[in-house]
């Protein structure tokens, strides 16, 4: 039995005294669920196949959503579940093997969100122990709080759908906070129907694409609905036209992304005075990250070591508040060993009648056999 074998068995033996079950989702998945939840730039990373119907099909990418996917199979949605992984999953990786082993926990259902942040994390922290991590580098960030800065800046929804597309990734949400500044804007005269819908009160803007659709007898594109369609016209309208926002508020969004360092608790008071600063009502938000920080601290956890960022998200827009990763303090370029975060967005885009609090992490086993162990 080899190293990771171990430390596999191991593992499972955690989540299962901590009460997860074990889960074994199956290794080929319907591959549009994955498309459409995680975008098209996923497509040339999976591992394409078709079933005899025709259907596209895809060797498993990660656990996070056929777990999710058998949560729904296998009980009633909205009841309180907690599963647990050990697995390989399939990704193409520039000069790395396309295979790889996962293992981790999904805790679905609970209502107590911030307690069960705090225990996911704990929960991470003892699987980085079991696996011989010394003194990791933690990272949190609240993908809600970011949400409700954007909203209380009112910044224009089409470019706030732009910015969480890219929240995670500072490069990418520096280069769409300058466009959206409209500094590097340029007169197109070639933008045609998409200069038409600019400005336009989104319903007329869906009427204007159902016309279209209808006349071209066609009743949906790649699954989208007629309102979508016309929100993504909408966006690259304005994109093109680069219609601007204030510099002010360009500023304090920029003020926001930059509060970053240990622990939460100081970064709760930074951002409240952030918001005193920015005439910004951030109460609630700012509250849920205090309580979350409080309750991790109850459990054991020493929040001194926790690294909090304005800027760290995760690109899938399932994910709502909570996001946490843990690396090797030595060798933090290699990729977090261990990624997690919370998703109530998942399960009733999979098809629950309404929101399913949702939070778990994954830990990369290869990765976990590197650096310092």
């Amino acid at each position: 039995m080899t190293l990771g074998d171990n430390r596999s068995l191991a593992l499972s033996q955690l989540f299962r005294d901590a009460g997860y079950e074990e889960a074994t989702p199956p290794i080929l998945q319907p591959a549009d669920i994955f498309l459409d939840l995680a975008g098209e730039d996923l497509r040339r990373r999976l591992f394409l196949t078709s079933g005899e119907d025709g259907q596209e099909l895809c060797l498993r990418p990660d656990f996070t959503i056929p777990i999710a996917r058998h949560y729904l199979e296998t009980g009633e949605a909205g009841r309180t579940a907690a599963f647990s992984y050990v697995g390989q999953v399939f990704r193409h990786r520039p000069g790395q093997l396309g295979e790889t082993m996962q293992a981790g926990v999904e805790s679905i259902g609970r209502s107590d969100e911030e307690q069960a942040d705090a225990d996911m994390l704990g929960l991470a922290l003892e699987a980085a122990g079991s696996l011989g991590l010394s003194a990791p580098r933690i990272r949190v960030g609240d993908e809600g709080l970011f949400t409700s800065v954007l909203q209380a800046l009112e910044i224009p929804k089409v470019w706030q759908r732009r910015l969480r597309d890219v929240f995670g990734e500072r490069d990418r949400l520096d280069q769409v906070i300058t466009r959206m500044s409209g500094v590097e804007a340029k007169p197109d005269a070639k933008l045609g129907f998409l200069a038409a819908l600019e400005g336009r009160d989104p319903e007329a803007a869906v009427a204007v694409v159902e016309d279209v659709l209808s006349l071209a007898g066609i009743s949906a594109v790649g699954g989208r609905t007629a309102h979508e369609i016309a929100e993504r016209f909408m966006e690259q309208a304005a994109l093109s036209a680069g219609s601007g926002v204030d510099k002010d508020v360009i500023s304090r969004l920029s003020a926001y992304l930059n509060i970053s360092g240990p622990p939460p608790l100081k970064a709760v008071e930074t951002l409240h005075e952030f918001a005193r600063e920015t005439g910004l009502d951030l109460d609630a938000s700012i509250e849920r990250l205090a309580t979350r920080s409080d309750l991790m601290a109850k459990r054991g956890i020493d929040i001194a070591q926790l690294e909090y960022s304005g800027d760290f998200g995760r690109r899938l827009d399932y994910y709502t508040d909570f996001v946490f990763e843990i690396h090797h303090q030595s060798s933090a370029h290699s990729g977090q060993v261990i990624g997690g975060g919370r998703y109530n967005k998942l399960v009733e885009r999979l098809g629950a009648p309404s929101t399913v609090p949702a939070v778990g992490f994954t830990i990369w086993l290869d990765r976990a056999l590197e650096g310092d162990v």
